[in-house]
């Protein structure tokens, strides 16, 4: 009998089994391949815009993926650095190679965690309770609950043109037969598809007329546990070229050849990761769209055409690649495709994402709809840890909107579901201010502390963290400058405005052109860790526009702390609209805040939901 069972090796199932044997949870990972750990079928990068927050987040709870990254990338950056710091993420392009190598490594020497190649044929269920497994080679396997990791396999298929082949990514099996059994106890699916560009040879590329692309050079870092940073010198470079009328030509004479256009495809496709021929179409104005060239691996002769993912036939392929600068001789080592599969609805999930029908049952990953190995990851991580809270009989850790990017994903995954591949982005966040790639372990280590999954030793470094924080600002607050103090010659010096009258250090730094390691001179900085020294700027800088995200996530909170009991049946509210009795009894929303995010719930909706549940 194990704690809990992961069906799938991917970026959740990672996370999930891991989450529960740390926690020391007798935990087993089921998959089909060994080999298929922590695959990356798509580009080898991980991070960006709202991605790189959630890895941070994903290590601030005690996650694996951000110490992953920062061992095994190739090139590493901050994106976004001459904008402010709700919109600086980490991008890291990872060796297809090592990464997979040293995650299946990590997970195969993880205590407690038991790892067993097989296929899953069917779920024991037993009065809507989970009971374990049935797998092809080794039968009947009991557990307390079960996360369902099965990633892009599910009654998956492979689209070239007008060809269709029964297959997963990379030419692993799809997985068949499983949505039907899941259907027999009421769940439904969604058919969602993606894709991925070609791959070319790296010595066929002629870079001359293309941009490079380096990484950064001073040390940045995913998670807060690592220390070795690669100088650019170690790094691999990426190079910037772009598509031109003639690729245009070429994919509007063929489009009706391509998977999306002919009427093969059946499945949604990801607004914000379009095919090159979407894009084509989609955006018709434009001469050109970007195309970087992104190495795969050290140990690889392959280069990434990101941007350029598309489902046309192979001699299409061929002439689109060829007409772009620095393409005109590559080498086309795999061809593009699309990919189909099944998801489920995320409304049938509550925010711990435990299956609403079946009790002990958790799904994490591309099967709740999502695209993205962070997203992926961050699920697998809530699941692992709510499925071990579980087993405790404790409550499941629930994020909110104003405490964490996955708890805004979350959120909007069970709140208002999706009918394409989710992706995070900074504008679905309103408290993107507040959650911010510097201060990712100020808001979540304590919840990984608290859950189990974090050290002792790493929480009190937290703690000591928030002390410097505090003293710093006080020293800052205290410390002041008179018309006659020194300063002013260094203001002068600089190009900077005098000081007229006497001025706090604190009020000194809100100056947009100040920075505080310039005061150094005047203000001991020694004995602060460098990410206070940063963290408390950002505090100063930021402060009124934090103040007022903070009053609005507070005044939102009220609504959140207005749990409805799950025992509740809506068919009885008074004066509830029928749509809202229909969406509020699928989604079971567990506050009232919550329900207000419900698509087709209006104001008087809740208001006669909350007049009620006031009388009950």
């Amino acid at each position: 009998m194990y704690d809990i069972i992961v069906i799938g090796g991917g970026h959740a199932g990672i996370e999930a089994s891991l989450a529960a044997a740390r926690m020391n949870k007798k935990t087993l990972l089921v998959t089909s391949h060994l080999d298929s750990i922590a695959h990356l079928p798509c580009n080898p990068s991980i991070g960006g815009p709202a991605k790189g927050v959630v890895v941070r987040e994903i290590d601030a709870l005690g996650g694996q993926m951000g110490i992953s990254v920062d061992k095994n990338h190739i090139q590493i950056k901050m994106l976004n650095t001459n904008k402010g710091p709700a919109v600086q993420s980490l991008r890291a392009q990872v060796d297809k190679v090592d990464y997979p190598a040293y995650m299946k490594e990590v997970v195969l020497n993880q205590e407690n965690l038991d790892v067993l190649e097989d296929d899953v044929v069917d779920i024991i269920i037993d009065d809507l309770i989970v009971e374990g497994i049935v797998t092809k080679n080794n039968g009947n396997i009991n557990t307390k609950k079960l996360i369902i990791t099965a990633g892009t396999y599910l009654d998956s298929s492979i689209l070239v043109g007008k060809t269709v082949t029964k297959e997963g990514p990379d030419g692993y099996n799809s997985v068949t037969g499983f949505c039907d059994r899941l259907r027999q106890y009421g769940f439904t699916f969604q058919r969602l598809k993606t894709g991925t560009p070609a791959r070319v040879a790296i010595d066929s590329i002629d870079i001359t007329n293309t941009s490079l692309e380096l990484g950064s050079e001073e040390p940045v870092f995913f998670s807060d546990m690592s220390n070795e940073y690669k100088p650019l010198s170690k790094q691999v470079p990426c190079y910037l070229t772009y598509t031109n009328l003639e690729t245009h030509q070429i994919i509007n004479d063929n489009l009706s050849l391509s998977s999306m256009y002919s009427g093969v495809a059946k499945g949604t496709g990801a607004r914000y990761c379009p095919s090159i021929e979407d894009k084509i179409v989609r955006f018709s104005d434009k001469d050109r769209h970007q195309v970087f060239l992104e190495p795969e691996s050290k140990k690889m002769n392959t280069i990434y055409v990101q941007g350029f993912s598309t489902s046309l036939p192979i001699e299409i392929q061929d002439k689109m690649i060829h007409s772009i600068v620095g393409l005109e001789n590559a080498k086309i080592l795999k061809y593009g495709y699309a990919i189909e599969y099944e998801a489920i609805h995320a409304t049938q999930l509550k925010t711990s994402l435990e299956s609403q029908k079946i009790e002990g049952l958790y799904f994490a990953g591309q099967i709740n709809g999502t695209s993205g190995y962070e997203e992926a990851g961050a699920q697998g991580l809530i699941a692992g840890i709510n499925a071990s809270l579980s087993v405790e009989k404790r409550e499941p850790l629930t994020l909110r909107r104003d405490q964490a990017y996955i708890g805004v994903m979350i959120d909007d995954l069970v709140t208002k579901g999706t009918n394409e591949p989710y992706r995070l982005l900074t504008s679905r966040a309103e408290y993107r201010l507040l959650l911010r790639h510097d201060n990712a372990a100020f808001r979540l280590t304590k919840l990984g502390y608290e859950a189990g999954l974090v050290s002792e030793e790493r929480y009190q470094n937290l703690i000591e963290n928030e002390k410097q924080i505090d003293e710093l600002l006080n020293v800052l607050e205290n410390e002041r400058f008179t018309p006659k103090h020194s300063i002013n010659e260094f203001l002068l010096e600089k190009g900077y405005n005098q000081l007229y009258e006497g001025i706090s250090a604190y009020s000194l730094i809100k100056r947009p052109e100040i920075k505080i390691n310039e005061l150094s001179e005047y203000i001991d900085l020694t004995m602060y860790k460098p990410q206070v020294i940063n963290q408390v700027e950002i505090l100063i800088k930021y402060e009124g526009y934090i103040k007022k995200a903070v009053k609005q996530a507070s005044k939102a909170q009220e609504l959140e702390d207005k749990i409805i009991s799950e025992e509740i049946d809506y068919e009885v509210v008074p004066n509830l609209a029928n749509e809202a009795k229909q969406k509020l009894q699928a989604i079971r929303p567990r506050s009232i805040g919550q329900a207000t995010r419900i698509s087709g719930i209006n104001p008087s909706d809740i208001q006669n939901l909350l007049i009620y549940m006031k009388s009950r």
